[in-house]
C-alpha cells in the first residue's frame, strides 16, 4: 500500500511486537495478587500436563476456577482448535483476565465468564455442553466432581491437577459412582476421569 506524502510507512504496518504473551499476562496476575508466587515458567510447564491430557479431545473445554487463566491460557496457545471458556466467580479476576485475553488477541476463541460453577451446571447454555472440564486447585475431589459433572457431555473428560505423588484414595469408588465418573487415569501431573451416563 502506498502511503500519503509525509506519512511514515510504519504507520500502516501493524506492530506485532506489542502483542502480549502468556508470560506477560501471568506476570501481571502475580503483580495484582491473582496468581501465587511460583515462577511463571514453572506455572506454564505444569499446565502443559493438561495439554497432553487433552490429546484426542475436540470441541469445547471449560476451565473452572480459572483465576489468572491457568491452565486455560496454556491450553489455548497449544490448541487453537478448541473453544475455551475460562470461568471463575470473582469479578475482579475475570476483568483482569479479560484484558489479558484481549491483549493476546484470542477473544475470537476464548470466552471469559464470571459465574459461580454451581450456577453454570444449572444453566442450559452450559449444562452438558463441554467435551472437557479442566481445573487446577479448584478443590477436593468431593467438591470438584459434583460441580464438574453437570457441565460435561457423556463421555467427556474431567482433567484435574494432582499432587506430585498421586493418591488414588482421593478418588473413592463411592464418589465416582455417585457423580457418574469412570475409574481415574493417572497421567503426569493430572488425573483424567470420563463422564458416564
Amino acid at each position: 500500500m502506498l502511503c500519503p506524502l509525509g506519512q511514515s510507512p510504519a504507520y500502516y504496518i501493524r506492530d506485532v511486537t506489542n502483542q502480549r504473551t502468556i508470560a506477560d499476562v501471568l506476570a501481571a496476575a502475580q503483580r495484582v495478587g491473582t496468581l501465587g508466587n511460583r515462577p511463571i515458567p514453572e506455572v506454564i510447564e505444569h499446565a502443559r500436563a493438561f495439554v497432553s491430557a487433552l490429546e484426542g479431545i475436540t470441541g469445547a473445554v471449560i476451565d473452572i476456577g480459572t483465576g489468572a487463566g491457568v491452565p486455560g491460557l496454556i491450553i489455548a496457545e497449544a490448541r487453537p482448535d478448541l473453544r475455551l471458556v475460562l470461568a471463575d466467580r470473582r469479578a475482579t479476576r475475570m476483568d483482569a483476565l479479560q484484558m489479558g485475553v484481549s491483549g493476546l488477541g484470542w477473544t475470537d476463541r476464548i470466552s471469559v465468564l464470571t459465574m459461580d460453577v454451581d450456577d453454570l451446571g444449572k444453566d442450559l447454555e452450559h449444562a452438558g455442553q463441554y467435551d472437557a472440564v479442566v481445573c487446577r486447585g479448584f478443590g477436593s475431589p468431593e467438591v470438584t466432581a459434583p460441580f464438574a459433572r453437570p457441565l460435561l457431555k457423556n463421555g467427556g473428560s474431567l482433567i484435574v491437577s494432582e499432587p506430585p505423588s498421586p493418591k488414588p484414595s482421593r478418588w473413592t469408588a463411592e464418589l465416582l459412582e455417585k457423580t457418574h465418573f469412570g475409574e481415574p487415569e493417572y497421567l503426569p501431573g493430572v488425573v483424567r476421569l470420563i463422564a458416564k451416563p
